[in-house]
């Protein structure tokens, strides 16, 4: 510093004792320009205060020479002191120069600066508020000190300075949020203690209204969240636990919209090593599930980002029991949003482009665009690049509408993924159903995209999962918006396979799809042209999967026939089995349906309407199950025995004697002389009684005992047989009684008149014709295969 510089109004005296390395004297020199600046006071010299104010920062705070810088910051001090309440007029001068010490090399000179900013702040109390952001600029970066000297002056300067900020009325909130959204997003530790501890102050001001600004700063809270500090960690837990108060107090005045994405972000876990990540998850999910139950439909444009999240967090095990619960109350939450008015867009859109109106969706495309340009960008700051997320698809909609294209989306995706979890697949197999119902007539547009996967899906293992997967099957292919034209005919004839409507639908009352509960029944059994379609697949399916067959095929078949009309599946089934190619599978499968038909309980009904042909739809319906049933002769004669036809099942075993008999076909017969001993043919059991007037059952059984070998089966049946007792002994006493049993017979008799027995024996013997062919051929072609043909 110069010596012969003029210094004045400060005397040579003071400024050679600020520059003096010795503390003691420095501080004699602010004495000293206290007293000086006290006189300009009451002077009221403004001049002269500004000059000596200029000269301390100017020479002495902002001076190369660092016991120069030491006596600056003490002599600033002074002035403040000296200045008192006038201290608000030169607070510029005085606070800037003093955080530009903030920076400097030397501990000791920081720590100075912080004590002499700690003096000025004191003095001007309120006045300070308008420099707030410069103070708190400074502050930030104190708090990470190394010296522990300067980080302990700076908390005493930061508590006095929420002190200050506490008491006041006049905080400048919009100003500072930009200086916190930038802070907030500090690696530093000690810079993070800093943020939070402050927007724990402020949240707790009643006159500072954080809440508002929560959007800009909710992301870095969430990063905080996560750091490896236990004590940090807690204190954000404790401020976002005090927004979420004041959100579920004054729900009416919170930006819902403006906080979803960041939400769904953080509900994702990106590193599942971190325990911090589980933290982050568990309190994004908890406050996903306020926000829906919260906002209701506002949050619909995002449901399917939230989706995103929630799905997979269902298949966490007990280690993660707190989010999988707040994950499963989202869901929940967030299905019961959905209702039919959803699907009633629809007619408000083909209404507006009846009348040339531009659609909502071509409105404002360019809004959709920058929003996508502005959240990627805020995705690639924040480090989420492998987290997804969505926009709105109607931000720009005054009306919420549901997102229901990015929602099928997100569900086929997660039944596509084969690490998906087994709760995982269940919840979107879920939706899947709730969306057939509430808004089947969107839902239609993408069946054709869902549908080769919910087929896929009946190979699942779980049954829940096939459970479920049914149920969507089922509404699929009943309800009434996929209703079309279509039919096909049992016989490949021109005649359509009428399939059956239930009372309900006849009579014109169309059950409303709005009102059904999530896990309610299909809306209606009346089938559309997805039926069919639905059991050619699955028909196909078992064909190319013979496992599923095995192991799943009567449980599907079993379930569909509740959630559908059992008449029906077998009809259709049929049907498509008579122009099955694959003759093997078609005997497999017309096994498999025949002894789900005549075991199964779900099938009581069908196997009542099939015992007394007596109406043309009973008699229908027999026909198309024999056509089919011809691939397999002994189901062909189970189905004459269940349906009473016991001379037509005679004629069948008559011909049993031009078959090639082999293993397999043995024990499909010792598997009917079981049945037959089962409560299900009870009635047949107890027509042998009446041995006058069914000759033909007692025939057919005898003819099936002279196909068996000696062994378990033909003893079983050969001691029913000779229970069979004489005709003679059980002829009453009373003729009258008589008659009637033989007129009854006859009348059962007459009801089958209508059906052509020689056209069905012909149709047998051209299929199993066909069947000895194709085996001759395959027996050709593999000439080493061992011949199975009893001899």
């Amino acid at each position: 510093m110069n010596p012969e510089k003029d210094f004045s109004p400060l005397t040579p005296n003071i400024v050679r004792a600020l520059n003096d390395k010795l503390y003691e004297k420095r501080k004699v020199a602010a004495l000293e320009i206290e007293k000086l600046v006290r006189e300009f006071v009451a002077q009221n010299n403004s001049t002269q205060i500004r000059h000596v104010i200029q000269i301390l920062a100017s020479e002495f705070a902002l001076s190369q020479h660092p016991h120069s810088r030491k006596g600056g910051l003490i002599g600033l001090a002074a002035c403040s002191i000296a200045l008192g309440k006038d201290s608000g007029l030169y607070l510029k001068e005085l606070i800037e120069p003093v955080l530009t010490c903030f920076n400097d090399s030397d501990s000791r000179l920081r720590y100075y600066a912080c004590e002499a900013l700690y003096n000025i702040v004191k003095v001007a109390r309120g006045a300070v508020l308008p420099h707030f952001n410069l103070l708190f600029d400074g502050l930030s970066k104190l708090a990470a000190d190394p010296d522990p000297n300067v980080k302990s002056g700076s908390e005493l300067l930061d508590r006095l300075l929420k002190d200050i900020v506490t008491e006041s009325n006049s905080f400048d909130l919009v100003a500072f949020v930009p200086l916190l959204r930038e802070r907030i997003y500090s690696n530093n530790q000690y810079a993070r203690q800093f943020i939070i501890s402050w927007i724990h102050v402020l949240e707790s001001v009643p006159d500072i209204n954080l809440l508002d600004y929560l959007p800009e700063i909710l992301d870095g809270l969430f990063q905080i969240l996560g750091d490896n500090s236990k004590e940090i960690r807690r204190t954000c837990e404790v401020v976002l636990g005090e927004f979420l108060k004041e959100i579920k107090k004054t729900p009416s005045s919170v930006k819902f919209a403006e906080m979803a994405n960041i939400l769904v972000i953080h509900c994702q876990v990106a590193d599942e090593t971190k325990l911090t990540n589980d933290l982050i998850q568990l309190t994004a999910m908890t406050w996903m599930r306020e926000f829906i139950q919260l906002a209701g439909r506002v949050v619909l444009p995002y449901s399917s980002g939230i989706l995103t999240a929630v799905l997979p967090c269902l298949s966490y095990d007990d280690r993660k029991k707190n989010t999988k619960e707040a994950a499963s109350a989202c869901n929940h939450s967030l299905m019961k949003l959905v209702t039919p008015e959803d699907d009633e867009e629809e007619e408000e859109e083909e209404k507006s482009a009846s009348t040339g109106s531009p659609s909502r969706e071509d409105g404002k495309p360019k809004m959709d665009t920058d929003s996508n340009n502005m959240l990627n960008a805020s995705q690639e700051s924040v480090g989420f690049s492998n987290i997804s997320f969505f926009t709105p698809a109607s931000a720009d909609r005054p009306q919420v509408t549901l997102d229901l294209d990015g929602i099928v989306q997100v569900l086929d995706r997660h039944l596509h993924d084969s690490s998906t979890g087994m709760m995982t697949r269940i919840a979107v197999l879920k939706w899947l159903y709730h969306l057939y119902i509430k808004t089947p007539r969107k839902m239609f547009r993408h069946t054709d995209s869902l549908f080769p996967m919910l087929l896929k899906t009946l190979s699942d293992e779980s049954d829940e999962v096939i459970l479920k997967d049914l149920e969507v099957l089922a509404e699929i292919a009943s309800s009434p918006a996929g209703q079309t034209d279509q039919a096909s005919s049992c016989d490949g004839t021109d005649n359509k396979l009428e399939l059956k409507v239930p009372e309900v639908a006849k009579s014109g009352q169309q059950p409303s799809t709005g009102s059904k509960a999530v896990d309610s029944s299909p809306s209606t059994p009346s089938m559309n042209s997805y039926f069919y379609k639905f059991m050619i697949n699955l028909l196909k399916r078992f064909s190319l999967e013979r496992k599923l067959l095995e192991n799943r095929g009567a449980f599907i078949i079993r379930q569909l026939c509740l959630l559908l009309h059992a008449e029906n599946i077998f009809y259709s089934m049929a049907d498509i089995l008579l122009k099955e190619e694959d003759l093997k599978f078609a005997s497999t499968m017309v096994q498999t349906l025949n002894t789900i038909l005549l075991t199964s309980a779900e099938l009581f009904q069908l196997r009542n309407q099939l015992k007394d042909l007596r109406t043309q739809e009973s008699c229908a319906l027999f026909c198309c199950l024999y056509r089919s049933w011809c691939h397999n002769p002994v189901a062909t004669v189970s189905l004459c025995f269940l349906t009473q036809n016991y001379k037509h099942a005679y004629d069948l075993i008559q011909k049993f004697g031009n078959l090639e008999v082999t293993v397999d076909f043995l024990m499909e017969v010792d598997k009917l002389v079981q049945l037959i001993e089962s409560p299900i043919f009870t009635y047949l059991r107890l027509q042998l009684l009446d041995v006058e007037n069914n000759p033909y059952l007692i025939k057919a059984l005898y003819g099936l005992l002279m196909l068996l070998p000696q062994s378990q089966a033909f003893q079983l049946l050969s001691h029913r047989l000779r229970c069979v007792p004489n005709p003679e002994l059980m002829r009453t006493v009373d003729e009258s009684k008589y008659m009637d049993a033989k007129q009854q017979v006859a009348s059962k008799r007459a009801s089958h008149i209508q059906i052509n027995y020689n056209e069905l024996l012909q149709h047998f013997d051209r299929v199993q014709s066909k069947h000895l062919e194709v085996r001759h051929q395959r027996s050709g072609r593999a000439s080493d295969h061992p011949d199975r043909k009893l001899m």
